[in-house]
């Protein structure tokens, strides 16, 4: 940029949404304008042609190709809404002339003027006075300068009372085309913001799947709509409410006699000194909710816990569950090993996926990967902590934020250096780019630190690597976590391919015995777990890969876990004979139709469609195959637990333990269809600071800083990244793939199995 040139701001007479996409500079005594985007320079043709630049419209300027999709349509609908704007303007005027006709309503002339029929056209009341610009537009921007329901111009600061159109006694009518109104959308936008700022509500209530349908539910009433009063939501509506809970949840109830189901058991400290224990029962239609209590007099005593666990179960039905489900605490430990025996066809099982947020956490701590994690931090918390930078990452990065948000610190932090791999040039080209370069912020000794880590290639290579002996932990996790998909199918041979990886990424056997170590300490209750070892018996996607002698261990896991299934020992024969048409692929299983579907269906679904010649055995494998490996990932501070356990009134007792069963289970349906987490969430909201106060937040907070602008100035991140924004993305099923013929891997599991085997002996 010529040196000759000074930056002028933007005022904010200056309406046209381009000027928020370009720079103002001033050269002697003429105006230039600068794309933020790709930094080419304008030396005449006004906003109009910054405009054209940015929609791609030929003609007066070159298509610029860094905007984003977003900021490309929105100019291209202001192109075209100038010319039309004009014409209708002048129609608008002339026809509005018949407006003193007494024969003629209001409607009837706005009708006439849009050429819209009534049916067309959208009715939205209007307050008499709101303290606001006038049009309603948060933008400030009034292009036409004309009432939506007169051709008055209107004043700004007030709203005035309109003539009752409808019979309405208490609010104006303003009409606008319905599709195509910012200020309706501005109204129901302002209208919602007060609302929840009002009550309290968290701004990612509105990513609730009944926060849109509500709004369209009241649309569709139109000017009649009369919200419900507070004894309408606390009786007649949380009642109709109930009943179509308990009818979803008497949907999954229904399966559990065909796929049996797991208990999952999930503890909350509500940070008051009170902890709670909340049931849940899993089966492949859904998660219910079924209970909740509080433990805090007693929150170390394995026998309450127990006490609780077999209340649960024969609450369940004993033949419908076929595992409980927990953390790796001692009292849970204790507890769940003293339901198994006192029930001995149920498995107690530690949660998979609380396990490899340990070796996660283990990793972290290594010296090589505690060193590249703290870089990558120093590059995030310098990024976020100023609203210009963060922009312009995500203008380099096309939207995407480099903090990936994950269920725990771990997650996030393995995933967010994923992320960093993926935007790796994007970074690069923004460090080096001649607006980084001129910039004040670029000249401190923290963005020269910046600038050397993202131009170092080791920090790079590093991060790689990390990120390849990580990946499939993260991988793991997900399909664990997944409310979609059963994962007991899945689990033991994502750990395969962690350690696959790991041996893989490393050198010696010194190295990767080093992670090794970490995974066979933090899955020891886990490694030689029946019903794991027999969902991977019972996947055939994994079974027919397996090569070599060295798992022939996990075949008598698999008859343990046969065992202690199936209590009738003539159904047990009957297995073991049908296992025999398994292992060889005779009969249906043999069907070239059925090999191919190995990686095509579910586990479950093959068994239904193929294992119709062993009866016995497909029963059996649908009942594993159709459990989880996890405990749900779920937020409780929407939900009155603290309520509903403090002495009150019986019947409102009551209200609350009905409300608790409904606001779980209508967050549980929603979390069964969709595994996005976090979609739409801001990576520096409050909400999710536990998660990413490590790469967000500086190390000295420093609540005002001149030189930076303020929350107000920061662009949103892209709801929905997608492969085009990050690559090509791999199925985290289908990156399992087959093949499991290392037996080092095999015997380093049944080793382990030998040794804590010794090891209870000898405590006994």
């Amino acid at each position: 940029m010529a040196s000759n040139m000074e930056p002028v701001a933007v005022n904010s007479q200056k309406h046209d949404p381009a000027w928020k996409h370009c720079q103002m500079f001033k050269a002697g005594d003429r105006v230039q304008l600068k794309c933020i985007y790709c930094g080419k320079i304008f030396k005449g043709g006004g906003i109009h042609r910054i405009k054209e630049h940015l929609a791609g419209q030929k003609g007066n300027a070159a298509t610029c190709l860094r905007v984003q999709a977003d900021v490309r349509m929105q100019m291209l609908e202001s192109l075209n809404g100038v010319a039309v704007r004009k014409r209708k303007k002048q129609k608008l005027a002339e026809e509005m002339s018949g407006f003193g006709n007494p024969g003629n309503s209001i409607v009837e002339v706005v009708n006439n003027s849009c050429g819209l029929n009534s049916s067309d056209l959208v009715l939205l009341p209007v307050p008499e006075m709101i303290e606001h610009d006038g049009d309603m537009d948060v933008d400030g921007d009034r292009e036409d300068g004309m009432s939506g329901k007169s051709g008055v111009r209107k004043k700004k600061g007030r709203v005035r009372k309109g003539p009752d159109v409808l019979n309405s006694s208490n609010a104006a009518l303003v009409v606008y085309p319905a599709g195509n109104s910012k200020r309706a959308s501005s109204l129901v936008n302002m209208a919602v913001g007060r609302f929840f700022f009002d009550v309290g509500l968290p701004a990612d209530a509105a990513n609730s799947p009944y926060f849109q349908p509500m709004i369209d539910a009241i649309a569709s009433q139109g000017a009649a709509a009369v919200g419900p009063s507070y004894h309408d939501l606390r009786s007649s509506i949380l009642k109709n409410v109930i009943h179509e809970v308990r009818y979803d949840v008497d949907q999954c109830t229904a399966a559990w006699g065909r796929t049996g189901c797991s208990i999952l058991v999930d503890e909350w400290n509500s940070g008051k000194g009170i902890t709670f224990v909340n049931f849940f029962a899993y089966c492949p239609e859904g998660t219910v909710f079924l209970r909740s209590a509080d433990i805090s007099r007693a929150i170390d005593s394995a026998d309450v816990l127990y006490e609780l666990l077999k209340e649960i179960v024969e609450q369940v039905g004993l033949k419908n569950v076929l595992q409980v489900v927990t953390t790796i605490e001692d009292r849970y430990v204790i507890a769940g090993k003293r339901l198994t025996d006192t029930h001995p066809s149920i498995f107690w099982t530690p949660c998979a996926g609380h396990c490899i947020d340990l070796m996660l956490q283990d990793m972290g701590e290594l010296p090589r990967v505690k060193m590249v994690l703290d870089q990558a931090r120093l590059i995030s918390r310098y990024i976020y902590s100023n609203a210009i930078v963060i922009n312009m990452m995500r203008r380099y990065t096309f939207g995407v934020d480099l903090v990936d948000l994950g269920t725990t610190r771990s997650f996030t932090n393995f995933m967010t250096l994923k992320r960093m791999i993926d935007i790796r040039h994007s970074l690069q080209s923004m460090v080096t780019s001649e607006e980084w370069m001129e910039s004040s912020y670029s000249k401190d000794q923290e963005a020269y630190a910046v600038l050397d880590t993202i131009s170092s290639q080791s920090f790079w290579s590093s991060c790689a690597s990390i990120t390849r002996l990580t990946d499939p932990l993260l991988r793991l996790s997900r399909i664990a976590r997944s409310q979609k998909m059963p994962a007991m199918g899945y689990v033991f041979a994502g750990l395969y391919r962690a350690k696959e990886a790991i041996k893989k990424e490393l050198d010696t056997k010194e190295e990767y015995m080093a992670y090794w170590s970490i995974i066979d300490r933090r899955w020891e209750q886990l490694q030689r777990h029946p019903l794991h070892a027999a969902g991977f018996y019972l996947n055939p996607k994994f079974f027919y890969s397996l090569e070599g002698d060295g798992h022939f261990h996990i075949r008598s896991l698999v008859y343990d876990c046969i065992e202690r299934l199936v209590p009738d020992q003539k159904i047990v024969d009957k297995i073991m004979k049908e296992t025999a048409a398994y292992h060889s692929g005779a009969g249906d299983f043999g069907r070239k139709m059925a090999i191919r579907a190995r990686e095509t269906l579910l586990p479950t679904e093959w068994w239904l469609t193929y294992g119709g010649g062993c009866p016995n055995l497909a029963r059996l494998a649908i009942r594993v195959l159709s459990q989880t490996g996890c405990l749900i990932q779920h937020k409780l501070d929407k939900i009155p637990l603290q309520h509903l356990h403090k002495r009150t009134n019986s019947l409102e007792h009551k209200r609350l333990d009905d409300l608790v069963y409904v606001q779980y289970n209508m967050s549980l349906k929603h979390m069964s269809s969709s595994d996005k987490q976090h979609e739409g969430i801001d990576t520096i909201s409050y909400e999710h600071i536990d998660l990413v106060e490590d790469w967000v937040t500086e190390k000295e907070f420093c609540s005002e800083n001149p030189a930076r602008k303020g929350w107000m100035d920061v662009d949103p991140p892209v709801v929905n990244v997608n492969a085009v924004q990050l690559g090509s993305q791999i199925d985290d099923v289908q990156a399992l793939g087959a093949g499991f013929d290392d037996s080092e891997i095999f015997e380093a599991a049944k080793d382990s199995e030998e040794e804590i085997a010794d090891k209870n002996i000898g405590n006994e």
